[in-house]
């Protein structure tokens, strides 16, 4: 890791950031302007980038003023460069649209300068990071800062901007980027994820075109449609091979991933708010932060930025008590119970846990107000102990005494016009003044813009939390934003509510996460609606999605590992036939899907089990017991399946001492050849043991021919193989 300033007769001033396995490199124009010059493979001499011949889009004819072939750092609107800017701003008070940013000053920071009200990554030692923040400025006082962080050991560069306004008149942001990007090759792909409620995170790869193409959330959310991801491969990338340059954006609601190929055939790549309806005023002394963006430069395809992300997300973004701790096995009452449960119920479920050696017991929806239905109660965070039976504190009390934590559901974030909250409150509700409001799921959406909203929050949850010995809360959120206003300031656009909106939550969360240390948060958007890294700072794992058939969940899962860690993932053992899809699927394929997650656990009932079930069940948990914290720190390499309709993936021990193999079928075909499954990132020197037979295997063998799989002849049938070093 280094950060390198060098002066040359065409950049008077320029910058060399380095990670491992990348180079990023700028230069100061001798009129001011930051030009892009390299990002990609580590250079030995930057020196040679700076070269006229080695810069064919710099101005070099006397009096031109175009830069739409100049590869800006990061261009602002109205001026020359006619491509998407990064910035773009008004002047209320001329109309002037301009923003001519200037190169002023640098300086080089040690560690990581943090943000107020933003998640973040961040450094537990300064010596592990580096900042470079570049100043650009206006000639009417608008100051973009650019900051720059690169960590020891680590192909991650994040990114984030700073605008202030250091004139004397307001001026209004448009559009903001957290990092732009352009590139001197078109021919690239675009991978992303694409999905809807119940199957998110589905990867999808198309050429980029010479046209603005985007991926994008207008909803108050990251959503399940989109996820604040995306990266540029070139063609025939794959887990092993081929360059990626990645960008993932630490934030949880709308947000803009584009990609522009102009005429001259460059690549423009930018990530960061949606502009959307948005807008920002900026008094004069105020400033404005953008969320961060982590972008990733791979030489080694797309296995490798995943694990860039998972290390760094997974150490330097998750934070609290429960980061670097295996999680405990939990059942879920929801698929087992749903709405419909008493104080016998519960305790017969819970036994019927215990008997397991679950370790902790969460009661989902239905246990506040008079909530025995999706369609009321929202708001009203006041345990129905005539509907348990009891008080909270004594369900919980009783859970205990069987020997297992205690964990609830909340969705704190929602209000139902059948609710005393809203019947006190309907001002409370986020919609726009004097139009009617759309109900989703029988719910409206809390006003978190308002501090007062907020404060209600913090007071109601703090309640709750203290009212009972709860040890995990799941946090939900189910639907999103439409009519965007606000009563208490209907003058805000509807872009700057919905952003106000997201720090109000992020207040939120920041408060309750530290006022509860202990407490292992969930969240939850009717599964993965918003599985993003803005929540990660505050929750360490997340609900995945909410549909928990395994054969759905190999690409749900598999997708979401492109960028987050599998130890986030929460990922559980449900009923068959499965609720979503109503597939039939053995409890050993249930279970060899379910362990690719950090979150493991049960949604079903447990009393409903067979004995020969219950016996499946008891081993898995207690196989899991004696393995999770091997998965929990293991490392995920997907690998290429031994056949069409297979999904095969490998958790490895960061020390290559141990490793684990699974293979899962979707459909059975007839006639086929024998399965090979070539294994990645295991110790080509080392000797392993396979646990089940006892067979040993030389490491170079199972990576260049793979080991022979065996699958029943069903659909469905899957496997998992154990390995351990030979001592």
């Amino acid at each position: 890791m280094s950060i390198q300033i060098f002066h040359t007769d065409l950049y008077p001033t320029c910058f060399h950031l380095q990670t491992p396995g990348s180079s990023y490199v700028m230069g100061v124009s001798q009129d001011g302007l930051l030009i892009h010059l390299h990002y990609g493979a580590p250079v030995a001499q930057a020196e040679n980038l700076t070269r006229a011949e080695n810069s064919p889009w710099f101005p070099a004819k006397p009096g031109e003023t175009l830069l739409d072939h100049v590869p800006l750092e990061y261009s602002g609107s109205g001026m020359a460069d006619l491509r998407p800017a990064a910035i773009s701003v008004e002047w209320p008070e001329d109309g002037d649209n301009i923003a001519d940013l200037r190169y002023q000053d640098y300086a080089l920071l040690p560690g990581k300068p943090q943000m107020e009200g933003l998640p973040q990554v961040y450094t537990e030692k300064e010596e592990e990071a580096q900042t470079l923040r570049i100043t650009l400025c206006d000639a009417k006082g608008l100051q973009v800062d650019l900051f720059y962080t690169i960590f020891d050991n680590s192909d991650a560069l994040i990114r984030r901007t700073r605008v202030s306004n250091k004139g004397t008149s307001p001026v209004v942001l448009h559009r903001i980027m957290s990092s732009a990007l352009d590139l001197p090759d078109p021919r690239m792909e675009l991978v992303h994820l694409h999905g809807a409620w119940a199957r998110e995170f589905n990867e999808e790869r198309m050429p980029v075109g010479h046209f603005c193409q985007c991926i994008s959330s207008t909803k108050g959310a990251s959503g399940h449609q989109h996820n604040p991801f995306a990266a540029l491969v070139t063609p025939g990338c794959n887990e092993s091979a081929g360059e990626v340059y990645a960008a993932s954006l630490v934030y949880s609601g709308n947000f803009l991933i584009e990609t522009d190929v102009d005429a001259m055939d460059q690549l423009r790549f930018t990530i960061g708010l949606n502009d959307w309806c948005f807008s920002w005023q900026l008094l004069p002394g105020e400033e404005f932060c953008s969320p961060e963006a982590v972008l990733v430069y791979s030489a080694q395809g797309l296995g490798h930025m995943s694990r860039t992300y998972h290390r760094l997300y997974q150490n330097r973004l998750c934070r609290g008590s429960w980061r670097d701790r295996p999680r405990p096995v939990l059942l879920n009452t929801w698929e087992g119970v749903y709405f419909d449960f008493n104080r016998d119920k519960l305790l017969h479920l819970a036994k019927a846990a215990a008997e397991q050696e679950i370790e902790l017991f969460v009661l989902d929806d239905g246990w506040f107000g008079h909530r025995d239905s999706d369609n009321s109660s929202l708001g009203d965070w006041i345990p129905n102990e005539k509907k348990l039976g009891c008080t909270l504190r004594e369900l919980a009390e009783d859970v205990n005494r069987l020997g297992m934590k205690f964990g609830l559901w909340v969705e704190p974030e929602m209000v139902s016009p059948d609710s005393d909250l809203y019947r006190a409150h309907p001002d409370w509700a986020l919609c726009r003044p004097n139009r009617p409001a759309t109900l989703a799921r029988t719910q409206l959406i809390l006003d978190l813009s308002r501090t007062d909203v907020q404060d209600y929050l913090i007071d109601a949850m703090s309640s709750v939390f203290e009212s009972a010995p709860i040890a995990y809360i799941k946090w939900d959120m189910n639907r999103n934003m439409t009519e965007i206003g606000s009563f208490a300031s209907p003058e805000k656009s509807a872009g700057e509510i919905a952003h106000r909106y997201m720090l109000g939550l992020y207040r939120v969360m920041e408060t309750l996460v530290t006022r509860f240390p202990d407490i292992l948060f969930e969240s939850c958007a009717s599964g993965g609606g918003r599985f993003d890294p803005g929540m990660m700072y505050y929750m360490p794992q997340a609900w995945t999605s909410d549909d928990s058939d395994a054969i759905q969940r190999l690409d749900i899962q598999g997708g979401c590992s492109l960028v987050y860690p599998p130890s986030c993932m929460s990922c559980h053992v449900s009923a068959v036939p499965n609720h979503q899809v109503g597939r039939v699927t053995s409890l050993d394929t249930r279970w060899n899907v379910a362990v690719m997650g950090g979150g493991f656990g049960y949604e079903l009932n447990m009393t409903a089990l067979s004995d020969e079930e219950k016996e499946v069940v008891r081993k898995q948990i207690c196989t899991y017991k004696e393995d999770r914290g091997f998965l929990f720190t293991s490392e995920l390499y997907r690998l290429e399946a031994p056949a069409d309709g297979m999904f095969a993936y490998a958790q490895v021990a960061p020390d290559k001492s141990r490793f684990a193999v699974t293979c899962i079928r979707r459909m059975f075909r007839a006639q086929r050849a024998p399965l090979w499954l070539r294994v990645d990132g295991i110790a080509p020197d080392k000797q392993y043991v396979e646990t089940s037979s006892g067979e040993t295997y030389i490491g170079s063998e199972l990576l260049s021919r793979g080991i022979h799989i065996v699958l029943d002849d069903v659909d469905f049938a899957s496997t998992r193989l154990n390995f351990v070093e030979k001592k």
